[in-house]
Protein backbone atom coordinates (compact mmCIF):
# COMPACT_ATOMS: atom_id res chain seq x y z
CA UNK A 1 0.00 0.00 0.00
CA UNK A 2 1.49 3.30 -0.93
CA UNK A 3 1.47 6.45 1.63
CA UNK A 4 -0.23 9.64 0.80
CA UNK A 5 2.61 12.69 0.94
CA UNK A 6 1.89 15.74 3.45
CA UNK A 7 3.76 17.60 0.94
CA UNK A 8 1.18 19.85 -0.60
CA UNK A 9 3.59 20.66 -3.69
CA UNK A 10 4.43 16.58 -3.97
CA UNK A 11 3.57 16.17 -7.29
CA UNK A 12 2.91 19.24 -8.33
CA UNK A 13 5.75 20.82 -11.45
CA UNK A 14 6.94 24.59 -11.24
CA UNK A 15 4.74 25.32 -14.14
CA UNK A 16 1.13 24.32 -12.52
CA UNK A 17 2.20 26.18 -9.32
CA UNK A 18 3.28 29.36 -11.18
CA UNK A 19 0.08 28.84 -13.62
CA UNK A 20 -2.24 28.56 -10.30
CA UNK A 21 -0.64 31.60 -8.17
CA UNK A 22 -1.02 33.80 -11.28
CA UNK A 23 -4.67 32.34 -12.04
CA UNK A 24 -5.11 33.73 -8.36
CA UNK A 25 -3.36 36.44 -7.89
CA UNK A 26 -2.83 38.09 -11.40
CA UNK A 27 1.00 39.26 -12.38
CA UNK A 28 0.55 42.55 -10.78
CA UNK A 29 -0.55 41.52 -6.99
CA UNK A 30 2.09 38.44 -7.77
CA UNK A 31 4.94 41.02 -7.98
CA UNK A 32 3.90 42.85 -4.88
CA UNK A 33 3.79 39.89 -2.94
CA UNK A 34 6.85 38.16 -4.04
CA UNK A 35 9.36 41.02 -5.46
CA UNK A 36 11.24 39.70 -8.03
CA UNK A 37 11.30 41.90 -11.68
CA UNK A 38 10.36 38.52 -13.61
CA UNK A 39 6.87 39.27 -12.22
CA UNK A 40 6.63 43.09 -12.59
CA UNK A 41 8.38 43.64 -16.20
CA UNK A 42 6.74 41.96 -19.43
CA UNK A 43 5.95 38.95 -17.19
CA UNK A 44 5.30 36.11 -19.10
CA UNK A 45 4.87 32.16 -17.63
CA UNK A 46 7.97 31.00 -19.77
CA UNK A 47 10.69 33.56 -18.49
CA UNK A 48 9.14 33.08 -15.15
CA UNK A 49 9.61 29.16 -15.13
CA UNK A 50 13.47 29.99 -16.57
CA UNK A 51 14.28 32.75 -13.45
CA UNK A 52 12.88 30.32 -10.83
CA UNK A 53 14.87 27.09 -12.36
CA UNK A 54 17.73 29.20 -12.02
CA UNK A 55 17.43 30.42 -8.87
CA UNK A 56 16.51 28.68 -5.66
CA UNK A 57 15.98 31.41 -3.71
CA UNK A 58 12.83 33.21 -5.31
CA UNK A 59 11.89 29.47 -6.50
CA UNK A 60 11.79 29.06 -2.41
CA UNK A 61 9.36 31.91 -1.70
CA UNK A 62 7.34 30.79 -4.86
CA UNK A 63 6.59 27.83 -3.40
CA UNK A 64 5.97 29.07 0.06
CA UNK A 65 3.43 31.32 -1.17
CA UNK A 66 1.71 28.28 -2.75
CA UNK A 67 1.35 26.72 0.44
CA UNK A 68 0.03 29.49 2.07
CA UNK A 69 -2.29 29.93 -0.91
CA UNK A 70 -3.84 26.42 -1.52
CA UNK A 71 -6.89 26.54 0.00
CA UNK A 72 -7.74 29.72 -1.89
CA UNK A 73 -6.56 27.86 -5.00
CA UNK A 74 -8.84 24.72 -4.19
CA UNK A 75 -11.82 27.21 -3.88
CA UNK A 76 -11.46 28.96 -6.94
CA UNK A 77 -11.01 25.78 -9.17
CA UNK A 78 -13.99 24.39 -7.36
CA UNK A 79 -15.83 27.83 -8.25
CA UNK A 80 -14.69 27.70 -11.96
CA UNK A 81 -15.58 23.97 -11.74
CA UNK A 82 -19.39 25.00 -11.15
CA UNK A 83 -19.53 27.50 -12.81
CA UNK A 84 -18.68 25.86 -15.98
CA UNK A 85 -20.76 23.05 -15.31
CA UNK A 86 -23.91 25.03 -14.23
CA UNK A 87 -23.16 27.07 -17.76
CA UNK A 88 -23.30 23.81 -19.74
CA UNK A 89 -26.85 22.38 -17.69
CA UNK A 90 -29.70 23.87 -20.54
CA UNK A 91 -32.47 25.07 -19.04
CA UNK A 92 -35.45 22.97 -18.08
CA UNK A 93 -37.63 22.83 -21.42
CA UNK A 94 -41.38 24.00 -20.60
CA UNK A 95 -44.16 21.95 -21.49
CA UNK A 96 -47.54 22.99 -22.04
Amino acid sequence: MEEKSNDPLHGKTLEVILTDLVALYGWNEMSKKIRINCFSFEPSIKSSLSFLRKTPWARQKVEVLYTWSIKKITKMKLDADANSQSMQTPPPSKTS
